[in-house]
């Protein structure tokens, strides 16, 4: 992939993220300041690598799992340089710092990553998973069809004995689409850190949502959201 064609999947995921819907060489020829043509060509081929494609004939192209994963790996590998709006993260850091005692800290925490996602929030708390949030999950345009509800509520059924089976050991884990380990075909993204609480040493806090995020602040926010938990359990 030329550097080009990795500004221009960057370029479809961050406004597909923002319109929910096909994105079109044109409106990425003015982005980019070529001809259409030139995006169109360059679009065939991140199609044939597997990193987009044309749900219709005369449609824009849409990310793929593959696509979403290369950009990810991309932010994850510069993490460094990520940071969330200092605003949405004055707002996490007061709401857990002011929760008291430790369930209602992390429920707190996860509340406030609902409202600045706009995704599920979901955390463990001791043996139970706490969520909120499911009116934002199932508002999402692409969870209008029944087959899809049904692998988000196999999803969220099972999200917390997988969890403490597997025990994803990373600060921050993604996983995408069919990555998951529920709910393969849902079209959704699991997005979680590990803290240290009171209750485990591998408590968890994240959120769901579609495929379709942006995954630049919601991966800074809930890495934050981690750390914030875990700073605030243990002072």
């Amino acid at each position: 992939m030329t550097e080009r064609q990795r500004l221009i999947l960057n370029s479809i995921i961050e406004q597909y993220a923002e319109v929910a819907s096909p994105v079109g060489s044109s409106l990425l020829a003015k982005v980019f300041g070529v001809s259409s043509a030139t995006i169109r060509a360059e679009m065939v081929e991140l199609e044939h690598l597997g990193l987009i494609s044309q749900p219709h004939t005369s449609a824009g192209r849409i990310p793929t799992d593959k696509g979403y994963r290369i950009y990810v790996n991309n932010i994850t590998e510069n993490t460094d340089h990520v940071l969330p709006a200092r605003r949405a993260e004055k707002a996490l850091a007061a709401r857990v710092q002011g929760g008291g005692v430790p369930e209602r800290t992390i429920r707190n925490a996860v509340d406030t990553l609902v409202e600045l996602t706009h995704n599920l929030g979901i955390a463990t708390i001791g043996p139970q998973l706490y969520m909120s949030g499911l009116s934002n999950l199932f508002g999402q345009p692409e969870f209008v069809g029944g087959n899809q509800v049904r692998q988000i509520a196999e999803l969220l059924d099972n999200l917390e004995p997988w969890l403490r089976e597997a025990a994803p050991n990373e600060p921050l884990s993604v996983y995408i689409g069919g990555e998951n380990p529920i709910g393969r075909t849902a079209g959704a993204s699991l997005i979680i850190s590990r803290f240290r609480s009171p209750f485990s040493d591998h408590s968890y806090i994240g959120v769901i949502g579609p495929t379709r995020q942006q995954y630049r602040d919601v991966m800074s926010l809930v890495r934050h959201a981690g750390q914030e938990l875990e700073e605030a359990l243990y002072v």
